[in-house]
């Protein structure tokens, strides 16, 4: 398939032009800036200059492009801030809400029938979900009036705007964590290395990650044999506690021993930070993803991961 990929050059994007090429398909992918062409033409894609939150711009770019499908990747995590907490114009959010939008809008000029779009396990609440595994069928958007509703709110908005969206097949793919080269991994080694502190005293909450290559593959695997309308949960096989995660983050990448705080420090500093690493415990399913789209993580834990 022609391919037209926002979120080209992030954790996910870089990968996932690889992985797309590898299985024969062929990728325009949407840059913000010039300077990231070379980047771009070295991972075997071609550049298309264009803003995604500039909905004029965004088409007068795309215009005389011919597509078969649209993948929606565009995150600000890169460059996000450390808020105490998320406003309604976040960066990420507005990605996930304007982004959408535009990019549905641009799938109709470049005549693209599928629309594969990024969402997170985070949608299914920012609470302790107990030991059971969730899967597609337990509720998502679920909102408890707290600090990273808005969180929430603009994983459901992306959803539902691709679903409802006449004439595309929308695919929702609910990644878990991301760990690997330009994930969150890279992040807190960096603030080991800083002796910035990273997380809780104890164990923190669980959750479920998935490799940036893992996601790539998945979101190949979704775009070549998901069904239309449908939501995937996105994760590796092994959900741990923050501090396994950051034990063997210090321990791959031989940083310095994390340092931790209270969590009621966490809280009060950055409420929706507190809110995650604490109060949120999620063991995922990605069964569904197994079984339609024969999707399997390469790397099973964040160990594995790591080491890979």
């Amino acid at each position: 398939m022609q391919v037209l990929l926002a979120g080209a050059t992030g954790a996910i994007g870089r990968p996932l032009i690889r992985a797309l090429t590898a299985n024969g398909h062929t990728v325009s992918a949407l840059v913000r800036h010039r300077n990231a062409h070379p980047l771009v033409r070295e991972l075997g894609a071609s550049p298309v200059t264009a803003d995604v939150l500039d909905h004029d711009g965004l088409l007068r770019a795309v215009d005389g492009i011919r597509a078969d499908a649209v993948i929606h990747q565009a995150t600000a995590l890169r460059n996000a801030k450390v808020r105490r907490r998320i406003p309604a114009d976040d960066p990420t959010g507005l990605l996930r809400t304007v982004g959408t939008a535009n990019l549905l809008d641009a799938a109709e000029v470049v005549g693209a029938g599928r629309f594969v779009t990024q969402s997170l396990i985070l949608g299914y609440g920012y609470h302790d979900h107990g030991d059971r595994l969730i899967t597609e069928a337990d509720p998502f958007g679920v909102y408890d009036g707290g600090v990273a509703d808005e969180v929430v709110r603009a994983c459901v908005a992306g959803e539902w705007q691709a679903f409802d969206a006449p004439g595309v097949e929308a695919i929702a793919l609910r990644y878990g964590l991301f760990y690997g080269p330009g994930a969150f991994s890279d992040l807190f080694a960096d603030m080991m290395r800083k002796h910035a502190p990273v997380g809780p005293l104890g164990s923190g909450g669980v959750n479920t990650w998935v490799h940036v290559d893992d996601a790539a593959a998945a979101t190949v695997a979704a775009l070549e044999r998901g069904t239309p309308g449908r939501a995937y949960n996105i994760a590796d096989d092994n959900p741990i506690t923050w501090q396994e995660f950051f034990t063997e983050v210090s321990r791959s990448l031989r940083t310095p021993r994390p340092i931790r705080l209270p969590a009621w420090m966490i809280r009060l500093a950055v409420p929706y930070i507190g809110a995650l690493m604490s109060d949120t415990s999620m063991r995922i399913s990605s069964r569904l993803a197994h079984d339609e789209l024969g999707w399997r993580p390469t790397y099973p834990t964040v160990a594995a991961g790591l080491a890979g």
